[in-house]
């Protein structure tokens, strides 16, 4: 029965991987909002008395998360057609620099006031809430590499807002992972003077050094080998080969961990210098329709398995004050970070502030490190935080599920009006 239920499942999910996309094609409709209403209603067919929610299965959740969230890294990072560049980036770097570090403070105090959280507890709210989400803002992104087959770069990504979230997803995901282990040894080691210049020096600093040199390297002497290498069957992009993309997931990620580093960040950025390698070339493409499909089925058996722990005791704990965390964080916190942000960045007009303000999607990322951090300790309020952070999810999907498709569009139109003939 279990293995019924279990090809089931992952059968729905494919089906719905198939038609979902086509048939809500230019509708303010969203893919992930239709898979978790599903897994609401197949939640409530579930047989068996085994718990499914995250809240239950930790470990598993935190695995699964983690699997989809850096085959997500690898593939915006080759979607990426603007070069590495501080001033082209510079609406990403405010988003990370300033909005991020606001929205922690800010869920971290509305944490602590409205449920009563412990510190500990309000600072790890607000580093799982804090980062935005590479998995479930595909409608906010750069839709893939713009690639010639030519060795000279394409054109560069001319849509700001698209490269700008989709740039902070990439990056910010990894770095949440200090804040997220500020709240773990406030919790578990003490007081601040024993262990404060370690978080500051290693889990702030050195593992993002670590990371990114990973990531670099990793990406450089990959791109060295498969698009230059004097061997003709070392240079895998003359042939096409697509599982690449999974193999750089795995190899760098294990790498920078062992190295005690932030395996994301090293994902991400091997993935960007690996596309600056031969910017125009085709393989990118092949490499990036690879690396979607998988996220596409990762993706949505997790979006089914998180709507179905909705019918299973994941909400149980969320109160009213839990609520008003969720939609604040959604409709005023993030929106406000991000404008103040982006004050004074000339690459965005007031319109694309506003819009990039808006869409910080929470998703697969906030799974990922609440799981990770109630494996590493057992919370007191370990429930509530859960239901905070599956209910702000849940908000996040569907608002931005609605909105995505006609905002970005309106932004289209607008823009189109205003080039010159």
């Amino acid at each position: 029965m279990v293995t019924g239920v279990v090809y089931l499942v992952a059968g729905i999910g494919l089906l719905l991987g198939a038609f979902l996309p086509r048939l809500l094609r230019e509708r303010a409709i969203s893919a992930p909002m239709v898979v978790l209403f599903v897994g609401i209603a197949v939640g409530w067919f579930l047989p068996g008395d085994e718990p499914i929610a995250p809240v239950f299965q930790q470990t598993i959740t935190q695995h699964v998360a983690e699997v989809c969230v850096l085959v997500s890294l690898m593939g915006v990072g080759l979607a990426i057609d603007r070069p590495f560049a501080w001033r082209a980036w510079r609406p990403t770097w405010r988003l990370l620099g300033i909005a991020m570090p606001l929205c922690i403070a800010a869920v971290a105090l509305l944490g602590w006031w409205a449920l009563a959280l412990s510190p500990a507890a309000a600072i790890l709210l607000g580093a799982v809430l804090a980062p935005t989400d590479p998995v479930l803002a595909s409608d906010v992104q750069v839709a893939g590499p713009s690639v010639s087959g030519e060795e000279e770069s394409p054109e560069e990504e001319d849509d700001e807002v698209r490269f700008a979230l989709t740039s902070e997803a990439g990056l910010n995901d990894a770095l949440a992972f200090p804040f997220v282990w500020l709240a773990l040894y406030l919790a578990t080691s003490g007081p601040i003077s024993e262990w404060g210049w370690h978080w500051l020096g290693m889990e702030l600093v050195g593992k993002i050094v670590i990371g990114a040199l990973v990531g670099l390297v990793g990406g450089w002497a990959f791109g060295k080998v498969v698009f230059r290498a004097q061997w003709d069957n070392l240079r895998l992009a003359d042939v096409g080969e697509p599982m690449l993309g999974l193999a750089l997931v795995a190899t760098v990620y294990g790498l920078a961990e062992v190295l005690h580093g932030y395996g994301f960040l090293a994902v991400f950025v091997c993935a960007v210098t690996l596309r600056a390698a031969e910017r125009g070339h085709e393989y990118h493409g092949r490499l990036h329709d690879a690396i979607e499909h998988v996220e596409s089925v990762l993706t949505l058996l997790i979006l089914l398995l998180l709507g179905a722990s909705l019918s299973s005791g994941q909400l149980s704990a969320l109160s009213w004050q839990g609520m008003l965390v969720g939609v604040a964080l959604v409709l005023v916190i993030r929106p406000l970070c991000g404008w103040v942000s982006l004050i004074g960045t000339k690459q965005l007009g007031s319109r694309e502030k506003v819009v990039t303000a808006m869409f910080g999607v929470r998703g697969i990322g906030s799974v990922f490190y609440m799981a990770f951090a109630t494996a590493q300790h057992e919370w007191p309020e370990q429930k509530t935080l859960w239901a905070t952070v599956t209910f702000a999810i849940v908000v996040s999907v569907m608002v931005h599920g609605v909105l995505a498709t006609p905002a970005m569009k309106h932004l289209e139109e607008r823009r189109g009006a205003e080039r010159p003939v």
